[in-house]
């Protein structure tokens, strides 16, 4: 269909997958992870985790409980997986500083520095940095990135801004030595709109559709560029404009089984233009797929998910 919008991801590197929670973040950044994988690249998916944290969300699509810091593959070729922990990448900036690696990385597993370190205002925040930017950095044998394309399910709203913001607060409060060094290096990744892409995720309801519009300001603010919005969980709409009309005088006179699920539809399109008259970035409509509960699994809902947002790659 023309009227289609793309999905800029081939071209890009790197993409933050973001929203607020329940919105379907995880499940979306897996497909596209996916999605990309099939048109034949080597592509690392992400998730900001806890050495503590037990199950691994990201895990949870791939028929794994849990994953670690390490990439390892998660069964489609050439599709990998890790959590970004704060620790291990505390551990990787206290190992570039000072060579002393057994005594660093004893001294962030002992649990009272790591909840030390975890209280300690951006020093969490730094961890998930460096972390994230050495598998940014790591190379391939050929020379090459070791993943062409990164896709990291992000943080809900307000800790993504966090650590997008972090390099400007760091840069500001030194502005020089190792920690503004690395700030550098991974601003030259988050702030290059023709490497970096964020997706914001929302739902057709307007409380998250006006977080949305608020986190899009956000990015902007900390110099990551928005690049589309993914619609998800859009409810199907059997009807024209006579049909609802119809049907909204009908239900105002008495009320009828399903209702609410009428009314949603309405909610639904109301959120979806609010969204359309606060921004002019793309937006990618996600229909909803059956829960979980339903007679489907979610092995099938995965793939339901997968074919949409595929049809939108360019």
């Amino acid at each position: 269909m023309s009227d289609t919008p793309r999905m800029d991801v081939l071209s890009r590197r790197i993409h933050l997958v973001t929203g607020k929670g329940g919105v379907g973040r995880t499940s979306l950044a897996a497909a596209l992870a996916w999605a990309a994988a099939r048109e034949g690249k080597r592509v690392l998916l992400t998730q900001i985790g806890d050495a503590e944290g037990g199950y691994s969300a990201i895990g949870r699509k791939f028929g794994r409980d849990q994953l670690t810091p390490d990439p390892e593959p998660l069964g489609p070729d050439g599709l990998r997986g890790c959590h970004v922990w704060a620790t291990r990448g505390q551990e990787q900036f206290a190992r570039s500083v000072i060579p002393a690696g057994p005594l660093i990385r004893a001294a962030l597993n002992s649990k009272v520095l790591r909840k030390f370190a975890t209280a300690v205002p951006s020093l969490h925040e730094l961890g998930v940095f460096y972390h994230l930017l050495t598998l940014l950095e790591a190379q391939h044998e050929d020379g090459r990135p070791e993943h062409e394309v990164v896709v990291a399910d992000m943080p809900a709203t307000g800790q993504t801004l966090a650590l997008t913001s972090l390099p400007d607060i760091l840069l500001d409060a030194l502005p020089d030595g190792p920690i503004p060094k690395a700030m550098r290096r991974g601003q030259a990744y988050l702030n290059d709109p023709a490497k970096t892409a964020a997706w914001v995720v929302t739902l057709p309801e307007l409380l998250p559709v006006t977080e949305a519009l608020e986190l899009i300001d956000g990015l902007r603010a900390t110099r990551v560029h928005p690049a589309g919005i993914l619609l998800n969980r859009i409810p199907e709409d059997p009807f024209d404009a006579d049909e609802r009309r119809a049907l909204s005088a009908l239900l105002l006179e008495q009320p009828l089984h399903g209702s609410a699920a009428f009314h949603r539809i309405g909610v639904a399109r109301a959120a979806e233009e609010r969204l359309r008259s606060g921004t002019d970035l793309p937006i990618f409509p996600i229909t909803e797929v059956p829960d979980a509960d339903s007679p489907r699994t979610e092995a099938a809902i995965e793939p339901m998910l997968r074919d949409q947002l595929a049809s939108f790659l360019s």
